[in-house]
């Protein structure tokens, strides 16, 4: 049985029959982001789910990517759900478009990750810094010998494309 880890007042846990994020996890705590790709088709997806979206292959393997992106879209969460994130509210979450398959196989569906935007000591990211087409990197929060999170943070790198934010 895997050991939960409490996070912001929150217990999670992967279980060892989750083989979709088991392995996922695992890569993140040693500092690696790791994604699905199909045997047959070479495209990387995320989440790790078993079956190609775009091929149906079932084949795949584990493949290290840059965790190097663009914010593709963005939300700000004003009014949090769960109780761990009241605190942090407003925080920003991000929609990151991985450059290692830009626009790829359509200019529609690329391979594209959901995340927390934070700072690199993991507060969150103030809202008026987020807009798409900014450049960002992963970063890996440990939360236990065993567990890490993917997040984002901002770069120096110049924005991809036109740079739009909510007005405001």
């Amino acid at each position: 049985m895997p050991q939960p880890v409490t996070y912001r007042g929150m217990t999670l846990v992967v279980p060892d029959n989750d083989s979709e994020w088991k392995e996922y996890f695992e890569h993140a705590r040693q500092h690696r982001l790791a994604l699905r790709a199909c045997a047959a088709c070479g495209l990387l997806r995320y989440p790790p789910t078993h079956a190609c979206p775009w091929c149906m292959a079932l084949e795949w393997t584990w493949r290290e990517v840059s965790g190097r992106g663009t914010i593709y879209s963005y939300e700000i969460v004003v009014h949090a759900i769960q109780p761990g994130f009241k605190d942090a509210a407003p925080y920003p979450v991000v929609l990151v478009e991985l450059d290692e398959q830009r626009g790829a196989p359509t200019p529609d569906e690329a391979l594209r990750i959901v995340a927390n935007l934070v700072r690199p000591d993991f507060t969150p990211e103030d809202e008026k810094s987020v807009a798409i087409g900014k450049r960002v990197r992963v970063v890996f929060q440990d939360l236990a010998d065993h567990l890490a999170l993917p997040q984002f943070t901002l770069t120096d790198e110049p924005a991809a494309g036109r740079v739009w934010r909510l007005p405001g």
